[in-house]
């Protein structure tokens, strides 16, 4: 499938054969120089195939080939004529990125520290496959109003500081959320809330070594030198299987509604179908699980912190910057067009003076959080006004350039305790994290450039991990 160069890191598959819209892709030289994923191109076009699209389906630079839509995917929907589609969100409903900030400077911590905070860290959340809360007896009876209103009760049981939901997308509340719409066997995997899965899911304490915009940094409470906290985690098996059962149920009536879909990766309904209400209802709880789920775990990490240097964990910081989600559908408008817009491991990008803005954030857009690997940079950016083009939107991370199953087979432990070098790592079984290695992934710095260099995104701080905690696979 032959890509049209349309200018500066942007290009075109266009409108062909089955394809209603056309497919747009950012790229930056380098990027597109090594691009081998011709199934994630695929997956886009096929994506384009499906009535009541509206513009271009938009490829972010981290894609790569995923289930049904590619992650890095962003498609947008009439919310008359066009579908919801269960796959187009993917199975780790608002797996998202949330960053605190802290009192303290990170080149006064020791390594005992560091590895101390981490020990403190693991002692309070569950990391890994298939793990479970520690807080599940003291959420007991509360479980279904947190899927309903997320942080709602989480605050009034006291894991909430009262301004963590000004910063939150969403406040940490999505509306429409009705956990009736959740299977039972979805009810028992929602025993996970304040746990990190495995995967590229992880807790990292960084630094803050580079600062691009001094006067947005310091409204985002962010200076050199400064000791961050990144949470990167979902909805864990709830969310997974709210996915795999919606898509069952999609590719089982989508012929009822005269659609042929593609995939059955890219199963669909029209967004006003009985299905379509109830997979957004049921999403919607999942999205509210994974905002609890981040809450949860920012509260142990605060504890954590207040463990370790003996002292409540307010005097250190710890506040909320931000936290937004990855894997989601919302109805937003762009340009005064309401549209339902599917972003699948690509995150919302609200420019200076967007009216869904954080009230705080208002005149310079909200902190876009892109997370790099376990060794390389994350960043912090805010978008300009030509994010309209993508939907209000940008990449979530690096992205993979090797399956989990091609890193396990060619990268050894050795090769990733050398990347690694001075980040510290909670655990030993190095073999059991390779398909996570920094190798695996895309140049975070090309894929952040790609749309710095065309003034999407203006860059803010840059965040250098220090210390990474991750779950087995």
């Amino acid at each position: 499938m032959r890509l049209q160069k349309l200018g500066t890191n942007k290009y075109l598959i266009p409108r062909s054969g089955a394809m209603k819209v056309d497919v747009v892709l950012y790229l930056n030289d380098d990027l597109f120089e090594h691009f081998r994923d011709e199934e994630s191109l695929r997956q886009l076009a096929e994506a384009a195939s499906l009535p009541g699209l509206y513009g271009p389906v938009v490829g972010m630079p981290d894609i790569h080939a995923g289930y049904g839509l590619p992650i890095g995917g962003v498609m947008a929907m009439d919310v008359t004529e066009g579908l919801i589609s269960a796959g187009a969100v993917g199975m780790d409903i608002n797996c998202g990125v949330r960053l605190l900030r802290t009192e303290l400077e990170a080149n006064k911590l020791t390594e005992n520290h560091l590895r101390s905070l981490m020990k403190e860290i693991v002692s309070r959340v569950p990391t890994g496959i298939g793990k479970v809360s520690k807080h599940q007896q003291q959420l007991r009876g509360h479980f279904e109003d947190i899927l309903e209103k997320g942080l709602v009760p989480l605050r009034k049981l006291g894991y909430v500081r009262d301004e963590d939901p000004f910063f939150i997308e969403e406040g940490g509340s999505f509306p429409g959320a009705k956990p009736e719409k959740i299977s039972r066997k979805a009810y028992q995997r929602g025993n996970q809330l304040s746990t990190i899965g495995g995967g590229n899911h992880f807790i990292e304490l960084g630094m803050v070594d580079q600062v691009y915009d001094e006067q947005t940094a310091a409204l985002f409470g962010l200076h050199t030198g400064m000791l961050s906290v990144l949470v990167h985690t979902g909805s864990r098996g709830l969310g997974h299987q709210i996915c795999v059962d919606y898509s069952s149920v999609m590719n089982r009536a989508a012929g009822g509604y005269g659609l042929k879909l593609p995939s059955k990766g890219l199963a669909a309904v029209p967004i006003s179908s009985k299905e379509g209400k109830d997979y957004f209802a049921a999403m919607a709880a999942a999205v509210n699980f994974a905002y609890a789920n981040r809450q949860l775990v920012t509260y142990d990490i605060r504890n954590a912190f207040s463990a370790v240097f003996r002292c409540p964990d307010a005097e250190l910081g710890l506040e909320t910057v931000y936290d937004l989600a990855h894997n989601i559908a919302k109805f937003e408008k762009v340009e005064e067009k309401l549209l339902l817009i599917h972003r699948k491991g690509a995150t919302r990008a609200l420019p200076p003076g967007h009216d869904n803005n954080p009230a705080a954030y208002m005149n310079s857009g909200h902190p876009i959080i892109i997370p790099g690997t376990m060794a390389t940079p994350s960043y912090v950016v805010t978008a300009n006004h030509s994010s309209v083009h993508t939907f209000y939107s940008a990449n979530h991370g690096a992205g993979r350039v090797m399956s989990r199953r091609a890193a396990r087979s060619t990268i050894t432990p050795e090769m990733l305790k050398d990347q690694l070098g001075p980040v510290f790592f909670h655990g030993n079984q190095f073999q059991k994290i390779t398909d996570e290695a920094p190798q695996a992934y895309k140049n975070i710095n090309d894929v952040l450039d790609t749309l710095a260099e065309i003034g999407m995104v203006n860059k803010v701080a840059r965040l250098s991990p220090l210390a990474v905690i991750k779950g087995e696979e």
